[in-house]
């Protein structure tokens, strides 16, 4: 059977680094896994009136249901984000609210997760990262401890085209992936 695997890219911007960075990781998933991007650009504003069952005036966007499906159905799910002022973009914030609630059904609870952090400076987003981490821990959410992947300098990971130029970068990228892929492995949610 199948694992999918649902990839979220912190990144609104189509020719975004995280985005080229998603799209080179895609086919590094072994034989059985299909990795695919779930867009979150047009997920609404988190709105607890949307989940509280007490407002019967805001019915749950269909976008917030897709999506909660989407990642409920996953076998995993892999963050690829850039760093914003020293945390996650706020659209990747939005996406981990959204997926947190209604309370009683989680769709991040017990997830094996994989998080890949760049930025265009030396620090490959390691503040991106850990807040991440900490917005994610809540949901006891399996994760690969060693290594962690920060990509600094991230347009020089490309050199004006759409592939990773450096082979000991997609080296280390896809013995990431074949980590993660163990960990989704070893923790089925079904």
């Amino acid at each position: 059977m199948t694992k999918h695997i649902s990839v979220i890219v912190g990144s609104l911007r189509r020719g975004s680094f995280a985005r080229k960075i998603a799209q080179n990781v895609l086919p590094m998933f072994p034989e059985g896994y299909e990795a695919r991007i779930v867009e979150i650009r047009d997920l609404p504003l988190y709105d607890f009136d949307y989940d509280d069952p007490e407002v019967t005036d805001k019915p749950v966007p269909a976008e917030y249901t897709a999506f909660r499906e989407t990642i409920t159905a996953s076998a995993g799910v892999l963050f690829v984000t850039p760093e914003n002022n020293r945390t996650i973009p706020a659209c990747l914030k939005n996406a981990v609210d959204i997926g947190s609630k209604p309370n009683s059904d989680v769709a991040w609870k017990g997830l094996p997760v994989g998080i890949i952090s760049h930025s265009v400076g030396r620090m490959g987003g390691y503040s991106s990262q850990k807040n991440l981490r900490l917005a994610l821990s809540y949901f006891d959410m399996p994760t690969v401890g060693q290594p962690e992947v920060f990509l600094s300098q991230s347009p020089d990971l490309f050199e004006g085209g759409e592939e990773i130029v450096n082979g000991s970068t997609v080296g280390f990228l896809q013995s990431y992936i074949d980590r993660l892929s163990q960990v989704i492995q070893g923790n089925s949610r079904s």
